[in-house]
């Protein structure tokens, strides 16, 4: 029945009882009319307004349920899809917003992997660029002025040695950052040692204390899922570094049968109830991507906890 016809089929009722009441009733009304009369008919208005309010409000709850929904979803969070549960139009109405979730979490989930394939590709771009043109460059620099500093007087020395002091930093800035575009100890080394590699390299400047840990014969994961991992777990990092406010991070790895869980826990400020930013935003997609399960929120005692459970597709 269409939700027309249960809306009619209900005031319809109401009506009919109405005017069975009228009719075979005892009750009467004189003209003009005495108080009692008017005191039974606005009771008997007042009841028959509740009943066809109640019958409505159920007939339309499962609109309710949809509309909540509709303001609550959030793509980068799926969850439970509402039953269908009602008649005729309801029902279906409720069958077609879930299938119009599912396509837009696909066609999300599709373009959010055509973005971040290209972003890594852009990365890997930039970052060889990098190491091979600014880099070249930087050390043809350090050592003319090498040479030259060979050939100078001391005060001239003296300053052309600060000047090459200075060009080797920056030449080892610029080498820090490809690293971060282009995790090459990733591709070259796995997991584990991109993952330790990553610690240093980001807690040693900031003086944080990392305590990590590792399983043991992880189960083994596709270069796609490495990489998300390294991410979440870099972006994750960064976030501590930044904003956080902490001094210590406990960073860990374990196998669950045929799931690996990344796990980042820090003493500082937490988050709060402040919105999510664009770096935890970007993490959900990146575990959107490979079906991950990306939990993240206050750590037991104070902080932050960010969690990474992703099944072993490799």
């Amino acid at each position: 029945m269409s939700l027309f016809g249960r809306i009619f089929l209900l005031n319809a009722l109401v009506l009919v009882v109405a005017a069975a009441l009228l009719v075979f009733g005892p009750a009467t009304v004189s003209t003009p009319a005495l108080l009692g009369e008017v005191l039974v008919l606005a009771a008997g208005l007042v009841v028959m307004l509740i009943a066809n309010a109640v019958l409505i409000r159920v007939g339309l709850a499962p609109l309710g349920r949809l509309t909540r929904a509709m303001t609550t979803i959030d793509l980068l969070r799926p969850g439970p899809r509402l039953t269908a549960r009602g008649h005729g139009e309801i029902a279906e109405l409720i069958t077609t917003f879930n299938s119009m979730i599912d396509r837009l979490e696909a066609e999300r989930g599709y373009s959010a992997a055509r973005a971040l394939s290209a972003q890594e590709a852009e990365r890997r771009r930039v970052a060889q660029e990098l190491h091979d043109e600014v880099g070249q460059s930087l050390t043809a620099v350090l050592l003319g002025l090498k040479r030259v500093a060979d050939q100078s007087p001391d005060p001239v020395r003296e300053e052309l040695l600060q000047v090459q002091e200075t060009t080797r930093s920056t030449l080892d800035e610029i080498r820090r950052i490809a690293r971060r575009l282009r995790p090459g100890v990733l591709e070259e080394l796995g997991l584990v040692s991109a993952l330790k590699a990553l610690i240093a390299e980001i807690s040693e400047p900031a003086g944080l204390t990392v305590r990590r840990s590792f399983d043991k014969n992880l189960p083994a994961l596709d270069a796609e899922t490495e990489l998300v991992v390294y991410r979440v777990a870099q972006e994750g990092l960064t976030n501590t570094v930044r904003h956080a406010g902490a001094g210590e991070i406990e960073l860990t790895v374990r196998g669950r049968q045929s799931s690996v869980e990344l796990r980042i826990r820090d003493n500082g400020r937490g988050i709060g109830s402040s919105a999510e930013g664009a770096g935890i935003r970007g993490m959900r997609e990146r575990a959107l991507l490979v079906g991950a399960e990306l939990t993240v929120g206050a750590a037991p005692g104070g902080g932050t906890e960010v969690r990474l459970v992703v099944e072993a597709r490799g």
